[in-house]
Protein backbone atom coordinates (compact mmCIF):
# COMPACT_ATOMS: atom_id res chain seq x y z
CA UNK A 1 0.00 0.00 0.00
CA UNK A 2 1.49 3.05 -0.59
CA UNK A 3 0.74 6.05 1.50
CA UNK A 4 0.96 9.66 0.89
CA UNK A 5 1.42 12.47 3.64
CA UNK A 6 -0.20 15.71 1.87
CA UNK A 7 0.08 18.63 3.15
CA UNK A 8 -1.88 21.57 1.53
CA UNK A 9 -0.31 24.99 3.15
CA UNK A 10 -3.20 27.73 2.14
CA UNK A 11 -4.07 31.06 2.95
CA UNK A 12 -6.50 30.57 6.13
CA UNK A 13 -5.44 27.42 7.18
CA UNK A 14 -2.44 24.48 6.60
CA UNK A 15 -4.18 21.17 6.52
CA UNK A 16 -2.02 17.91 6.17
CA UNK A 17 -3.50 14.43 5.26
CA UNK A 18 -2.58 11.27 5.25
CA UNK A 19 -3.64 8.87 2.17
CA UNK A 20 -3.74 5.43 1.21
CA UNK A 21 -3.75 3.85 -1.25
CA UNK A 22 -7.52 3.80 -2.49
CA UNK A 23 -7.69 7.30 -1.83
CA UNK A 24 -8.83 6.92 1.71
CA UNK A 25 -7.84 9.27 4.52
CA UNK A 26 -6.23 7.66 7.51
CA UNK A 27 -5.85 10.88 9.23
CA UNK A 28 -6.09 14.65 9.63
CA UNK A 29 -4.28 17.44 11.21
CA UNK A 30 -5.41 21.14 10.41
CA UNK A 31 -3.93 24.31 12.11
CA UNK A 32 -5.74 27.81 11.48
CA UNK A 33 -3.87 31.05 9.90
CA UNK A 34 -4.77 34.32 9.97
CA UNK A 35 -3.48 36.77 7.49
CA UNK A 36 -2.86 40.37 8.79
CA UNK A 37 -4.90 42.48 6.82
CA UNK A 38 -4.14 46.79 6.73
CA UNK A 39 -4.51 49.75 5.53
CA UNK A 40 -3.48 50.31 1.67
CA UNK A 41 -4.01 46.80 0.45
CA UNK A 42 -1.75 45.66 2.72
CA UNK A 43 -2.32 41.11 3.29
CA UNK A 44 1.04 39.41 4.74
CA UNK A 45 1.31 35.88 6.89
CA UNK A 46 4.33 35.02 9.03
CA UNK A 47 6.13 32.87 6.85
CA UNK A 48 7.58 30.84 10.39
CA UNK A 49 3.59 30.52 11.62
CA UNK A 50 4.00 28.91 7.78
CA UNK A 51 6.88 26.59 8.28
CA UNK A 52 5.79 25.38 11.82
CA UNK A 53 1.99 25.06 10.21
CA UNK A 54 3.52 23.05 7.82
CA UNK A 55 5.89 20.57 10.31
CA UNK A 56 3.23 20.40 13.25
CA UNK A 57 0.53 19.43 11.11
CA UNK A 58 2.48 16.79 9.07
CA UNK A 59 3.58 15.28 12.15
CA UNK A 60 0.37 15.02 13.73
CA UNK A 61 -1.50 13.61 10.58
CA UNK A 62 1.55 10.47 10.72
CA UNK A 63 1.53 10.62 14.68
CA UNK A 64 -2.41 9.95 13.87
CA UNK A 65 -2.38 7.43 11.26
CA UNK A 66 -0.15 5.30 13.00
CA UNK A 67 1.32 4.26 9.39
CA UNK A 68 4.76 4.63 8.28
CA UNK A 69 4.92 6.55 4.80
CA UNK A 70 5.96 6.50 1.52
CA UNK A 71 6.32 9.56 -0.11
CA UNK A 72 5.25 13.89 1.10
CA UNK A 73 3.26 15.48 -1.56
CA UNK A 74 2.58 19.55 -0.79
CA UNK A 75 0.52 21.82 -2.30
CA UNK A 76 0.57 25.77 -1.84
CA UNK A 77 -0.93 29.26 -2.37
CA UNK A 78 0.53 29.93 -5.89
CA UNK A 79 1.43 33.27 -5.82
CA UNK A 80 2.29 33.94 -2.41
CA UNK A 81 6.05 35.45 -2.21
CA UNK A 82 8.89 36.49 0.10
CA UNK A 83 12.44 37.20 0.89
CA UNK A 84 14.88 35.08 2.52
CA UNK A 85 18.35 33.81 3.13
CA UNK A 86 19.16 31.13 0.97
CA UNK A 87 22.12 29.51 3.19
CA UNK A 88 20.31 29.25 6.59
CA UNK A 89 16.79 29.86 5.20
CA UNK A 90 15.81 32.62 7.52
CA UNK A 91 13.15 34.78 6.34
CA UNK A 92 13.82 38.47 5.35
CA UNK A 93 10.14 39.75 5.04
CA UNK A 94 7.03 39.11 5.47
CA UNK A 95 5.25 36.50 3.30
CA UNK A 96 3.48 39.13 0.83
CA UNK A 97 0.14 36.94 0.13
CA UNK A 98 -1.72 36.52 -3.25
CA UNK A 99 -4.80 39.17 -1.84
CA UNK A 100 -1.78 42.52 -1.27
CA UNK A 101 -2.59 45.00 -3.68
CA UNK A 102 0.30 47.02 -2.52
CA UNK A 103 2.31 45.90 -6.14
CA UNK A 104 -0.68 47.80 -7.92
CA UNK A 105 1.92 50.39 -8.62
CA UNK A 106 4.33 48.04 -10.40
CA UNK A 107 1.64 47.18 -12.53
CA UNK A 108 0.92 50.44 -13.51
CA UNK A 109 4.21 51.67 -14.63
CA UNK A 110 4.24 48.74 -16.89
CA UNK A 111 0.95 49.22 -18.34
CA UNK A 112 2.43 49.55 -21.87
CA UNK A 113 3.37 46.51 -21.70
CA UNK A 114 0.59 44.60 -20.45
CA UNK A 115 -1.02 43.20 -24.09
CA UNK A 116 2.92 41.72 -24.71
CA UNK A 117 2.72 40.29 -21.10
CA UNK A 118 -0.44 38.50 -21.40
CA UNK A 119 0.00 37.21 -24.99
CA UNK A 120 3.62 35.83 -23.85
CA UNK A 121 2.62 34.25 -20.18
CA UNK A 122 -1.21 34.35 -21.10
CA UNK A 123 -1.73 35.81 -17.54
CA UNK A 124 -3.11 39.49 -17.11
CA UNK A 125 -0.67 42.14 -15.83
CA UNK A 126 -1.80 42.41 -11.93
CA UNK A 127 -0.34 42.29 -8.48
CA UNK A 128 -2.34 39.30 -8.14
CA UNK A 129 0.56 37.48 -9.28
CA UNK A 130 3.95 36.52 -8.35
CA UNK A 131 6.50 38.92 -10.11
CA UNK A 132 5.00 42.07 -9.31
CA UNK A 133 5.42 41.60 -5.61
CA UNK A 134 8.79 40.01 -6.09
CA UNK A 135 9.50 43.92 -7.63
CA UNK A 136 7.67 45.48 -4.77
CA UNK A 137 9.83 43.66 -2.07
CA UNK A 138 12.90 44.66 -3.94
CA UNK A 139 11.91 47.74 -4.16
CA UNK A 140 10.36 48.69 -0.53
CA UNK A 141 11.74 45.73 1.39
CA UNK A 142 14.68 44.24 1.42
CA UNK A 143 17.51 43.58 -1.45
CA UNK A 144 19.39 40.57 0.51
CA UNK A 145 18.82 37.14 0.01
CA UNK A 146 16.67 35.27 -2.88
CA UNK A 147 12.66 36.27 -3.49
CA UNK A 148 10.19 33.68 -4.23
CA UNK A 149 7.29 32.20 -3.91
CA UNK A 150 6.12 30.32 -0.77
CA UNK A 151 6.61 26.96 -1.83
CA UNK A 152 10.23 27.35 -2.84
CA UNK A 153 11.03 28.23 0.84
CA UNK A 154 8.90 25.47 2.13
CA UNK A 155 10.65 22.95 0.14
CA UNK A 156 13.90 24.34 0.90
CA UNK A 157 13.33 23.51 4.87
CA UNK A 158 12.30 20.22 3.78
CA UNK A 159 14.76 18.72 1.38
CA UNK A 160 17.18 21.75 1.24
CA UNK A 161 16.71 22.20 -2.79
CA UNK A 162 15.51 24.98 -4.73
CA UNK A 163 12.61 24.80 -6.60
CA UNK A 164 9.23 25.29 -7.77
CA UNK A 165 7.16 23.25 -10.41
CA UNK A 166 5.55 23.94 -13.30
CA UNK A 167 2.00 24.91 -12.45
CA UNK A 168 3.30 27.50 -9.88
CA UNK A 169 5.45 28.87 -11.68
CA UNK A 170 3.49 29.33 -14.77
CA UNK A 171 1.64 32.56 -12.09
CA UNK A 172 4.30 34.59 -11.80
CA UNK A 173 4.41 36.64 -15.07
CA UNK A 174 8.10 35.16 -15.21
CA UNK A 175 7.38 32.26 -17.65
CA UNK A 176 6.35 31.39 -21.36
CA UNK A 177 3.49 30.08 -21.00
CA UNK A 178 3.77 27.49 -23.88
CA UNK A 179 6.69 26.38 -23.40
CA UNK A 180 6.22 26.88 -19.11
CA UNK A 181 10.54 27.95 -18.74
CA UNK A 182 11.39 31.31 -17.40
CA UNK A 183 11.51 33.57 -20.11
CA UNK A 184 14.38 36.09 -19.76
CA UNK A 185 13.01 39.10 -21.42
CA UNK A 186 10.20 39.36 -18.55
CA UNK A 187 12.71 39.06 -15.96
CA UNK A 188 14.10 41.63 -16.97
CA UNK A 189 10.83 43.43 -17.36
CA UNK A 190 10.31 42.90 -13.81
CA UNK A 191 13.75 44.38 -12.98
CA UNK A 192 14.60 40.69 -11.38
CA UNK A 193 17.34 40.17 -13.95
CA UNK A 194 19.86 39.71 -11.21
CA UNK A 195 17.54 37.28 -9.30
CA UNK A 196 18.08 33.48 -8.86
CA UNK A 197 15.20 31.91 -9.92
CA UNK A 198 14.41 28.03 -8.83
CA UNK A 199 14.62 25.26 -11.00
CA UNK A 200 11.15 24.26 -12.43
CA UNK A 201 10.17 20.38 -11.78
CA UNK A 202 7.47 18.37 -13.22
CA UNK A 203 4.16 18.22 -10.60
CA UNK A 204 5.37 14.76 -10.56
CA UNK A 205 8.88 14.86 -10.15
CA UNK A 206 10.82 13.68 -6.66
CA UNK A 207 13.13 16.26 -5.86
CA UNK A 208 14.54 15.14 -2.43
CA UNK A 209 13.93 13.08 0.64
CA UNK A 210 12.80 14.63 3.62
CA UNK A 211 13.15 13.61 7.45
CA UNK A 212 11.05 16.23 8.87
CA UNK A 213 8.28 13.87 9.62
CA UNK A 214 10.23 10.99 10.69
CA UNK A 215 12.26 8.56 8.61
CA UNK A 216 13.86 9.55 5.12
CA UNK A 217 11.00 9.78 2.88
CA UNK A 218 10.92 11.56 -0.56
CA UNK A 219 9.23 14.59 -1.72
CA UNK A 220 7.03 14.51 -4.83
CA UNK A 221 3.31 15.78 -5.42
CA UNK A 222 3.86 19.42 -5.94
CA UNK A 223 1.42 21.77 -7.66
CA UNK A 224 -0.60 25.16 -6.98
CA UNK A 225 -3.79 24.16 -4.92
CA UNK A 226 -6.12 25.49 -7.21
CA UNK A 227 -4.57 23.26 -9.89
CA UNK A 228 -4.50 20.35 -7.60
CA UNK A 229 -8.48 20.43 -7.22
CA UNK A 230 -8.95 20.27 -10.97
CA UNK A 231 -6.87 17.49 -11.10
CA UNK A 232 -8.61 15.99 -7.47
CA UNK A 233 -12.03 16.66 -9.40
CA UNK A 234 -11.05 14.39 -12.36
CA UNK A 235 -11.60 17.50 -14.47
CA UNK A 236 -8.78 16.00 -17.04
CA UNK A 237 -10.71 16.23 -20.72
CA UNK A 238 -10.59 20.08 -21.91
CA UNK A 239 -14.22 21.74 -20.97
CA UNK A 240 -14.27 19.89 -17.50
CA UNK A 241 -14.56 22.59 -14.84
CA UNK A 242 -14.88 23.12 -10.99
CA UNK A 243 -14.73 26.04 -8.47
CA UNK A 244 -12.89 25.59 -5.56
CA UNK A 245 -15.08 27.83 -3.00
CA UNK A 246 -11.89 28.55 -0.22
CA UNK A 247 -10.77 31.85 0.90
CA UNK A 248 -11.69 33.07 -2.50
CA UNK A 249 -13.55 31.43 -5.49
CA UNK A 250 -11.33 29.88 -7.92
CA UNK A 251 -13.42 28.66 -11.48
CA UNK A 252 -10.85 26.48 -13.08
CA UNK A 253 -11.42 24.72 -16.80
CA UNK A 254 -9.18 22.41 -18.80
CA UNK A 255 -8.12 23.32 -22.03
CA UNK A 256 -6.28 20.26 -22.56
CA UNK A 257 -2.44 20.50 -24.19
CA UNK A 258 -3.52 24.34 -25.84
CA UNK A 259 -2.91 27.21 -23.69
CA UNK A 260 -5.61 29.46 -24.94
CA UNK A 261 -5.39 33.29 -24.66
CA UNK A 262 -8.55 34.36 -23.23
CA UNK A 263 -10.45 37.18 -24.99
CA UNK A 264 -12.54 37.49 -21.78
CA UNK A 265 -10.03 38.97 -18.57
CA UNK A 266 -9.64 35.59 -18.18
CA UNK A 267 -5.81 34.04 -17.79
CA UNK A 268 -4.51 30.84 -18.98
CA UNK A 269 -1.53 28.82 -17.03
CA UNK A 270 -0.24 25.10 -16.47
CA UNK A 271 -3.01 22.63 -14.88
CA UNK A 272 -0.16 20.24 -14.34
CA UNK A 273 2.73 18.77 -15.81
CA UNK A 274 2.70 14.78 -15.08
CA UNK A 275 3.06 11.73 -16.98
CA UNK A 276 5.44 13.48 -19.23
CA UNK A 277 2.30 15.76 -20.83
CA UNK A 278 1.99 19.51 -20.04
CA UNK A 279 -1.97 20.14 -19.42
CA UNK A 280 -3.60 23.88 -19.20
CA UNK A 281 -6.73 25.44 -17.77
CA UNK A 282 -8.62 28.56 -18.16
CA UNK A 283 -9.03 30.45 -14.71
CA UNK A 284 -10.61 33.45 -13.02
CA UNK A 285 -10.48 34.14 -9.83
CA UNK A 286 -13.13 35.93 -7.15
CA UNK A 287 -10.75 37.41 -4.62
CA UNK A 288 -12.88 37.30 -1.49
CA UNK A 289 -15.19 34.16 -0.64
CA UNK A 290 -14.65 32.43 2.74
CA UNK A 291 -12.65 35.47 3.19
CA UNK A 292 -16.43 38.05 3.13
CA UNK A 293 -18.20 35.24 5.29
CA UNK A 294 -15.22 35.79 7.93
CA UNK A 295 -15.70 39.53 7.21
CA UNK A 296 -20.19 39.05 8.17
CA UNK A 297 -18.63 36.86 11.21
CA UNK A 298 -16.60 39.54 12.64
CA UNK A 299 -19.71 41.84 12.04
CA UNK A 300 -21.85 40.22 14.19
CA UNK A 301 -24.32 38.66 11.26
CA UNK A 302 -23.51 35.09 12.22
CA UNK A 303 -21.27 33.44 14.91
CA UNK A 304 -19.63 30.70 12.43
CA UNK A 305 -20.03 29.83 8.80
CA UNK A 306 -22.14 26.73 9.94
CA UNK A 307 -25.16 29.53 10.40
CA UNK A 308 -25.11 30.51 6.98
CA UNK A 309 -27.98 28.47 6.01
CA UNK A 310 -30.02 29.03 8.94
CA UNK A 311 -29.56 33.23 9.28
CA UNK A 312 -29.57 33.57 5.41
CA UNK A 313 -32.86 35.43 4.17
CA UNK A 314 -35.09 32.20 2.26
CA UNK A 315 -35.86 35.09 -0.05
CA UNK A 316 -34.32 38.37 -1.28
CA UNK A 317 -35.40 41.68 -0.28
CA UNK A 318 -33.97 43.43 -3.24
CA UNK A 319 -30.35 44.13 -1.46
CA UNK A 320 -27.84 43.65 -3.50
CA UNK A 321 -23.88 42.60 -2.57
CA UNK A 322 -20.79 43.01 -4.55
CA UNK A 323 -18.37 41.69 -1.98
CA UNK A 324 -15.61 43.24 -3.27
CA UNK A 325 -13.39 43.62 -0.34
CA UNK A 326 -10.22 43.33 -1.70
CA UNK A 327 -11.08 44.39 -5.37
CA UNK A 328 -12.34 42.84 -8.33
CA UNK A 329 -10.68 40.29 -10.42
CA UNK A 330 -11.59 38.88 -13.61
CA UNK A 331 -13.25 40.95 -15.89
CA UNK A 332 -12.62 44.08 -14.30
CA UNK A 333 -9.15 43.63 -12.66
CA UNK A 334 -9.64 46.74 -10.20
CA UNK A 335 -7.78 46.10 -7.18
CA UNK A 336 -9.12 49.59 -6.06
CA UNK A 337 -12.90 48.44 -6.25
CA UNK A 338 -14.55 48.31 -3.07
CA UNK A 339 -17.49 46.35 -1.38
CA UNK A 340 -21.19 47.44 -2.19
CA UNK A 341 -24.65 46.97 -0.89
CA UNK A 342 -27.78 48.50 -2.45
CA UNK A 343 -31.09 48.41 -2.25
CA UNK A 344 -31.48 48.29 1.33
CA UNK A 345 -34.46 49.78 3.06
CA UNK A 346 -35.63 49.74 6.97
CA UNK A 347 -37.09 46.80 6.41
CA UNK A 348 -33.50 44.86 5.63
CA UNK A 349 -32.10 42.91 8.16
CA UNK A 350 -29.28 40.78 8.94
CA UNK A 351 -30.29 37.71 7.27
CA UNK A 352 -30.47 39.64 3.92
CA UNK A 353 -27.41 40.89 3.91
CA UNK A 354 -25.87 37.47 4.68
CA UNK A 355 -28.01 36.45 1.68
CA UNK A 356 -26.64 38.85 -0.66
CA UNK A 357 -23.36 38.16 0.01
CA UNK A 358 -23.69 34.68 -0.76
CA UNK A 359 -25.80 35.26 -4.01
CA UNK A 360 -22.72 38.29 -4.66
CA UNK A 361 -19.74 35.24 -4.67
CA UNK A 362 -22.03 33.23 -6.26
CA UNK A 363 -22.56 36.18 -9.12
CA UNK A 364 -19.04 36.51 -9.85
CA UNK A 365 -18.76 32.20 -10.02
CA UNK A 366 -21.20 33.04 -12.96
CA UNK A 367 -19.63 35.29 -14.55
CA UNK A 368 -16.96 33.99 -14.81
CA UNK A 369 -18.73 30.74 -15.70
CA UNK A 370 -20.29 33.01 -18.99
CA UNK A 371 -16.48 33.91 -19.66
CA UNK A 372 -14.71 30.52 -19.72
CA UNK A 373 -17.60 29.62 -22.20
CA UNK A 374 -16.95 32.15 -24.55
CA UNK A 375 -12.76 30.99 -24.60
CA UNK A 376 -13.35 27.63 -24.37
CA UNK A 377 -15.80 27.96 -27.55
CA UNK A 378 -18.50 25.45 -25.88
CA UNK A 379 -20.47 25.89 -23.33
CA UNK A 380 -19.97 24.78 -19.63
CA UNK A 381 -22.83 21.95 -18.70
CA UNK A 382 -21.57 20.92 -15.24
CA UNK A 383 -19.26 22.54 -12.78
CA UNK A 384 -17.82 20.85 -9.81
CA UNK A 385 -17.64 22.54 -6.97
CA UNK A 386 -15.13 21.68 -3.70
CA UNK A 387 -14.39 24.08 -0.58
CA UNK A 388 -15.48 24.62 2.58
CA UNK A 389 -18.11 26.79 1.84
CA UNK A 390 -19.80 23.63 -0.22
CA UNK A 391 -21.19 22.90 3.01
CA UNK A 392 -23.68 26.03 2.30
CA UNK A 393 -27.22 24.30 0.64
CA UNK A 394 -27.80 28.29 0.27
CA UNK A 395 -24.90 29.54 -1.48
CA UNK A 396 -25.12 26.20 -3.78
CA UNK A 397 -28.18 26.23 -5.17
CA UNK A 398 -27.80 30.43 -5.73
CA UNK A 399 -24.77 29.16 -7.71
CA UNK A 400 -26.59 26.31 -9.66
CA UNK A 401 -29.61 29.33 -10.25
CA UNK A 402 -27.00 31.99 -11.44
CA UNK A 403 -25.22 30.06 -13.54
CA UNK A 404 -28.20 28.11 -14.91
CA UNK A 405 -26.18 24.14 -15.13
CA UNK A 406 -25.88 22.10 -12.27
CA UNK A 407 -23.03 21.98 -9.40
CA UNK A 408 -21.53 18.38 -8.09
CA UNK A 409 -20.38 18.72 -4.77
CA UNK A 410 -16.87 17.15 -4.32
CA UNK A 411 -17.55 14.77 -1.62
CA UNK A 412 -14.54 15.66 0.68
CA UNK A 413 -13.41 18.26 2.05
CA UNK A 414 -9.88 17.86 1.20
CA UNK A 415 -9.49 18.31 -2.88
CA UNK A 416 -6.60 19.81 -2.89
CA UNK A 417 -4.26 17.46 -1.01
CA UNK A 418 -6.49 14.20 -2.57
CA UNK A 419 -4.84 15.99 -5.73
CA UNK A 420 -1.63 16.53 -4.84
CA UNK A 421 -1.17 12.96 -3.37
CA UNK A 422 -2.58 11.76 -6.65
CA UNK A 423 0.75 13.24 -8.24
CA UNK A 424 2.80 11.94 -5.84
CA UNK A 425 1.64 8.51 -6.10
CA UNK A 426 2.18 8.89 -9.68
CA UNK A 427 6.08 9.74 -8.88
CA UNK A 428 6.12 6.50 -7.35
CA UNK A 429 4.76 4.38 -10.27
CA UNK A 430 4.99 5.81 -13.29
CA UNK A 431 3.12 2.81 -14.81
CA UNK A 432 -0.37 4.27 -13.49
CA UNK A 433 -2.10 6.47 -16.29
CA UNK A 434 -2.92 10.03 -14.27
CA UNK A 435 -6.56 8.88 -14.31
CA UNK A 436 -5.66 5.85 -12.39
CA UNK A 437 -3.84 8.02 -9.65
CA UNK A 438 -6.73 10.46 -9.22
CA UNK A 439 -9.22 7.52 -9.28
CA UNK A 440 -13.57 7.68 -9.46
CA UNK A 441 -15.49 10.14 -7.87
CA UNK A 442 -19.49 10.45 -7.06
CA UNK A 443 -20.83 13.59 -6.38
CA UNK A 444 -22.52 14.03 -2.61
CA UNK A 445 -24.57 16.28 -4.08
CA UNK A 446 -25.90 18.23 -6.55
CA UNK A 447 -27.78 21.26 -7.19
CA UNK A 448 -30.46 21.31 -10.12
CA UNK A 449 -31.58 25.35 -10.85
CA UNK A 450 -34.68 26.15 -9.75
CA UNK A 451 -34.76 29.52 -11.13
CA UNK A 452 -36.03 30.33 -14.53
CA UNK A 453 -33.51 31.42 -17.45
CA UNK A 454 -35.41 34.73 -17.59
CA UNK A 455 -35.03 35.45 -13.50
CA UNK A 456 -31.47 34.05 -13.41
CA UNK A 457 -30.65 36.61 -16.30
CA UNK A 458 -32.89 39.68 -14.85
CA UNK A 459 -30.60 39.12 -11.44
CA UNK A 460 -27.09 38.87 -13.10
CA UNK A 461 -27.76 42.09 -15.54
CA UNK A 462 -28.56 43.88 -12.18
CA UNK A 463 -26.05 42.59 -10.21
CA UNK A 464 -23.71 43.62 -12.85
CA UNK A 465 -24.63 46.95 -13.20
CA UNK A 466 -24.30 47.54 -9.70
CA UNK A 467 -20.50 45.76 -10.25
CA UNK A 468 -19.83 48.01 -12.87
CA UNK A 469 -21.05 51.25 -10.96
CA UNK A 470 -18.74 50.37 -8.01
CA UNK A 471 -15.65 50.21 -10.76
CA UNK A 472 -16.62 53.22 -12.10
CA UNK A 473 -16.67 54.80 -8.40
CA UNK A 474 -13.00 54.34 -8.41
CA UNK A 475 -12.02 55.39 -11.75
CA UNK A 476 -9.86 59.15 -11.43
CA UNK A 477 -12.04 62.02 -12.92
Amino acid sequence: MTVVLSIDQGTSGTKAIVVGSAGETLAIAEAELRPRYGEGGVVEQDPRALLRSVLETGRRAVAEAGHPIDVVALANQGETVLAWDRGTGVPLSPAIVWQDRRAASVCAGLSEHAEWVAERTGLVLDSYFSAPKMAWLRGNVTTEGVVTTVDTWLLHHLTGEFVTDAATASRSLLTDVDTAAWDPELIGLFGLDDEPLPRIVACDEIIGTTRAFGAPTPVAGLIVDQQAALLAEACLDAGAAKCTFGTGAFLLANTGATAVRSTAGLTSSVAWRAAGQTAYCVDGQVYTAASAIRWIRDLGFIRTAGELDTVAARQADGTLCVPALAGLAAPWWRPDATATFTGMTLSTGPEHLVLAVLQGIAAQVATLCELVTGDLGTPLTRLRADGGLTRSRTLMQAQADLAQMPVDVYPSAHATPLGAAALARLALDPRMTLREAVGPWRPAAVYEPVWSAERAAEFRSTWTAVAEATVRKGDPT
